[in-house]
């Protein structure tokens, strides 16, 4: 009797501090192949690593050369990365190439990582938003379109194709060493805008507990889209406070004034496009993917935000 084979992964987004944690997990029990269209990363030798654009002919090969079981799709783009266009064609366009060639060499298991910026942040947001709450996101800001369309595409997919077994993961914040996004930017700062007026309440997770969510998610067969968030929030400003952050207050009316200001100051870390997230509470519940995955996060809120403290980046 041959002995049973190891399981072949392709990650996504290696270039990511989550995929490398991820990875970390995974590779004493899997057979890994590391693309990601931004670099080329060295993951040790053990790990073939690409850099390749999902959309060129060469992106097939490795289906075919590599005959993968699974894929992990983590390599989502943020709104703070690259021109509108090619983000799109990144994110949307190149998500769409990835499952169609999952479906064409016949793999059983998907995980796409999402995030809960789909939801949109409005004042009319429910307390707890669960997995069945409409998309606002795309509403709201050009710049969260291509996260909807992703989001869409995948669910399209998901039932189009249930033997490739996808499973959407819409995290909250994702925080802690290495996470390079704009809340763990303004954490990590010396000073932070808030909005005069606002301090809704945010979660967190820590990239540790999130890359174990994702481990759990593929080694768990159970399609479907699922919010990914600890039993905990707290107010923005309260957090900054935590943090040890000084506030810098940021008129909030009329709605082009905050805009310019930021601008002015060079804010990078506080995008116009998510200004609503720090106006309005954006709270998912997680409580079906701990139910069905049995996930419980080990990092509790105050060890996340006593990172921060103690790792401050001047700005």
């Amino acid at each position: 009797m041959s002995k049973q084979q190891r399981p072949r992964i392709l990650v996504t987004g290696v270039a990511g501090a989550l995929a490398q944690q991820v990875i970390d997990r995974l590779r004493d029990h899997c057979d890994l192949v590391a693309v990601d269209f931004r670099e080329q990363v060295y993951l040790g030798d053990d790990i073939p690593s690409y850099c390749i654009d999902f959309n060129k002919r060469v992106f097939e090969d490795l289906f075919r050369r590599y005959r993968f079981d699974g894929v992990i799709h983590l390599g989502r783009i943020m709104s703070s990365q690259l021109t509108r266009m090619r983000r799109y064609n990144a994110n949307v366009l190149g998500t769409q190439k990835l499952l169609d060639l999952s479906h064409k060499y016949g793999i059983r298991r998907v995980v796409v990582l999402s995030t809960f910026h789909v939801y949109g942040a409005v004042a009319y947001n429910p307390a707890m938003i669960d997995e069945e709450a409409p998309l606002k996101g795309v509403g709201l800001s050009a710049d969260l379109v291509d996260s909807v369309e992703l989001e869409n595409l995948a669910n399209i997919y998901l039932w189009r194709y249930p033997e490739l077994n996808i499973t959407i993961l819409r995290p909250c914040n994702i925080v802690g060493p290495g996470v390079r996004n704009s809340i763990s930017t303004l954490l990590a700062s010396e000073r932070a805008p808030v909005l005069a007026g606002f301090s809704p309440m945010m979660q967190f997770i820590h990239i540790d507990d999130m890359a174990d969510a994702i481990v759990l998610a593929y080694n768990k067969t159970q399609r479907g889209v699922f919010n990914v968030a600890p039993e905990d929030w707290v107010a923005y400003q309260h957090a900054l406070k935590l943090c040890g952050c000084q506030r810098l207050p940021i008129p909030s009316v009329p709605p082009i004034l905050p805009r310019l200001i930021l601008r002015t100051l060079n804010l990078r870390s506080f995008p116009s496009y998510l200004m609503h997230f720090f106006k309005y509470p954006v709270v998912i519940d997680g409580r079906a993917f701990a139910r069905e995955f049995g996930f419980t996060p080990r990092r509790p809120l105050k060890e996340i935000l006593r990172f921060y403290r103690e790792n401050k980046k001047p700005v």
